[in-house]
C-alpha cells in the first residue's frame, strides 16, 4: 500500500509533585533523613516545596539538591518573622523553592498581597525545559490562618494574574502549593475558575485531583489524622495542597496519568520512627505529546 509513512506518537511522562516541609518545627534535623528518603522514593522530575528553611547562605532546598542530582531555585519570604518569633529564635528563615531535573531558567519571585496580616506569603515561578518542551512551574504558600480567606481571595488574584502575565511555555503552566484552603473555598473556586467566574478571565487551572481514582479520589487529605503531628492537635482531616494544571494553554497536549500523595507514612530513623512533614505531599504524572 502507497501513502505517507505513519509517525508514531511521542509522549512524555512527566512527574511533579508540591510538597510543604514543615520549616523548622518538630525537630528538623531527626526529619531531615525522611524527607530526602522521601523525595528520592517519589524520584519526581519537578517539586514545588515550601516552608523551606534557610539560615544565612545555605537553605534545605540545596543541600536537598545536592543529595539528589537536581537543580534547585529558592526564594525567601521578605519577613519570616511570623515564623520565627513562634520559635524565638530569628536566625533562620523561610521560603519556596523547586527542585528540577533539569536547569531552571527565568527564576521570578513575587510577594503576595497581605491585606494587612502579619506576615508575607510569596510565589516562586520557573521555567524548566523538559523533553516535552518548556514548562512553567509557580509554587506558593497562602496565608495559613483558618479565618483568612479573604486574605487568600487577594493572594490567589495575584497568583492568577502571574500565570497570566507570564511569557507563555509549550507545555500549559502548573501551579503547585499549599493553599491552605479547601477545594470549595472561595479562594480555590477562584483559582480554578470552573465553580465562579476565574480570577483572570479565561485562565482555568484544573486541580490534578480530579483525575485521581476511587479510593483515593475520595480521599486526598494532605493534612491527615493519621499523621501523629496532625493528630498531636485534634485537627480534621483536609485537602490544601495541590498540582494544579493550566488548561487551554501550551502548544504541546498535557493530560493527567495518575494523581497521588507521598509523605503519608513515617521512616524508620536511628532512634524510633520518623515523619518526614505534617504535611502529605501530592505526586502527579502528566502525559505531555501527542
Amino acid at each position: 500500500m502507497g501513502g505517507a509513512p505513519v509517525t508514531a506518537p511521542h509522549v512524555t511522562t512527566l512527574r511533579v509533585a508540591t510538597w510543604n516541609l514543615w520549616w523548622r518545627f518538630g525537630d528538623p534535623d531527626r526529619r531531615r533523613p525522611a524527607i530526602a528518603a522521601e523525595l528520592r522514593d517519589t524520584d519526581a522530575d519537578l517539586v514545588g516545596l515550601q516552608e523551606v528553611w534557610s539560615r544565612g547562605d545555605r537553605h534545605l532546598a540545596a543541600e536537598l539538591a545536592d543529595e539528589l542530582g537536581r537543580h534547585v531555585a529558592f526564594v525567601a519570604v521578605p519577613d519570616p518573622s511570623f515564623w520565627t518569633d513562634r520559635l524565638g529564635d530569628d536566625s533562620f528563615g523561610l521560603g519556596n523553592a523547586v527542585l528540577s531535573r533539569w536547569p531552571l531558567r527565568d527564576v521570578r519571585a513575587e510577594v503576595l498581597p497581605t491585606g494587612g496580616g502579619p506576615e508575607a506569603q510569596i510565589l516562586l515561578s520557573v521555567v524548566a525545559d523538559t523533553p516535552a518542551g518548556s514548562l512553567r512551574l509557580v509554587t506558593t504558600h497562602l496565608t495559613p490562618a483558618l479565618t483568612d480567606s479573604a486574605r487568600r481571595v487577594a493572594q490567589v488574584r495575584a497568583l492568577a494574574r502571574h500565570v497570566v502575565d507570564a511569557e507563555p511555555t509549550d507545555l500549559p503552566p502548573v501551579v503547585t502549593g499549599d493553599f491552605n484552603a479547601e477545594p470549595d473555598s472561595d479562594e480555590m473556586r477562584l483559582l480554578e475558575g470552573h465553580l465562579t467566574a476565574p480570577a483572570e478571565p479565561g485562565l482555568l487551572l484544573a486541580d490534578a485531583w480530579r483525575w485521581a481514582t476511587p479510593p483515593a479520589r475520595d480521599d486526598g487529605a494532605t493534612w491527615r489524622s493519621d499523621n501523629p503531628y496532625v493528630a498531636a492537635r485534634g485537627d480534621p482531616p483536609s485537602r490544601v495542597d495541590r498540582v494544579l494544571l493550566g488548561l487551554g494553554r501550551g502548544r504541546v497536549p498535557v493530560g493527567v496519568e495518575s494523581v497521588g500523595l507521598l509523605g503519608t507514612r513515617g521512616r524508620p530513623g536511628p532512634d524510633g520512627e520518623v515523619w518526614p512533614s505534617d504535611h502529605a505531599g501530592v505526586v502527579v504524572d502528566l502525559r505531555a505529546g501527542t
